[in-house]
């Protein structure tokens, strides 16, 4: 009897991008105008123009221009730069003066007194380990524009919401806004998994596949289990050989490197945010020792478990 698996792999890896917000701001900006934001690893930059425009340029990309209601993500954490026109000087925006409504969220004035837009812009950074999987593959830029799709709509109503609140900050508001801005996010990476052509190869490609996405399915959603080649490969009803050359073909990897990859991106997780023992982790991902599984976290993440136990979330690994 073969096991059930959700029946859109790809919206289960999704699943996997829950976000802590590291930054918002609003961005009150008048022409001539320019700023450049620095590169935060392991962050996602995005940008939400909420009236006028702007340029924006990330190294090795071709610029974008932003109108009203548009979404831009810098997807990798990069270094880039917002300005009115391209020549406009774009200083340091950790040295531009802004008023903090909290330890997360602030607001800027800027500017040389001319046309005005104004943004919402933020870094917020992925919890959990496994959404690098999916991550990794995105374009330099995403940038979503209005259009007439119903999901279109929805996305342009949230836009709306949250230029509002960004006009008059009311009790709650910064909550509100951040809390949409995550949303977007998501919403920004299905927009191109769905529309951009490259979100059909590699491990999205995998995720699509009809057999191969259902493997990748099943160990992200058992990785405990004991899997092997051939488990997999009847799982599929599928040969053994077969399955080993078009896993390998399609993930960029053979089965049990993603298995065992996988298991130690979970591992990784739950020492960082859930306080399991090293012991306790070991049972759960299938190991039959502490030091067997402490073994291959090492030589796969690059430390000790213990290590990354001790350290809290802010040890950078991987």
């Amino acid at each position: 009897m073969k096991t059930d698996v959700a029946p859109d792999p790809l919206a289960e890896a999704l699943h996997f991008l829950r976000m802590t917000g590291t930054f918002y701001c609003r961005s009150e900006l008048t022409a001539p105008w320019g700023m450049t934001l620095p590169a935060m690893a392991d962050c996602l930059w995005f940008h939400i123009v909420t009236a006028g425009r702007c340029v924006l340029e990330v190294d090795g990309a071709e610029p974008r221009t932003l109108l009203p209601g548009d979404l831009a993500l810098v997807p990798h954490g990069e270094g880039h730069r917002l300005r009115d026109v391209p020549d406009a000087p774009a200083p340091a925006i950790e040295g531009l003066p802004h008023d903090y409504v909290s330890d997360r969220y602030a607001v800027l004035r800027h500017g040389g007194g001319g046309a005005e837009t104004t943004l919402v812009c933020g870094a917020v950074r992925f919890d959990h380990p496994t959404a690098r999987s999916l991550v990794d593959v995105l374009p330099k830029i995403i940038h979503v524009e209005p259009a007439g799709s119903p999901q279109a709509e929805w996305t342009q109503s949230t836009l709306r919401l949250i230029a509002a609140e960004a006009g008059a900050l009311r009790p709650g508001g910064e909550a509100v806004i951040t809390r949409l801005s995550d949303i977007l996010v998501v919403q920004g990476i299905r927009s191109w998994l769905e529309h951009d052509p490259s979100a059909r190869t590699g491990w999205l490609g995998a995720l699509r596949d009809k057999q191969i996405g259902r493997a990748l399915t099943l160990v992200h959603r058992h990785p405990e289990r004991g899997w092997t080649v051939a488990s997999l490969a009847a799982e599929l009803a599928m040969s053994r050989s077969a399955f080993a050359a078009r896993f390998t073909e399609l993930v960029g990897e053979p089965a049990m490197q993603y298995v065992t990859r996988w298991r130690m991106l979970v591992a990784l997780d739950v020492l960082r945010h859930e306080g399991a023992s090293v012991a306790e982790l070991a049972g759960r991902l299938g190991y039959q020792s502490e030091a067997a599984f402490s073994r291959a976290f090492k030589r796969v993440v690059g430390v000790s478990p213990g290590a990354v136990k001790r350290s809290g979330p802010g040890l950078a690994t991987w």
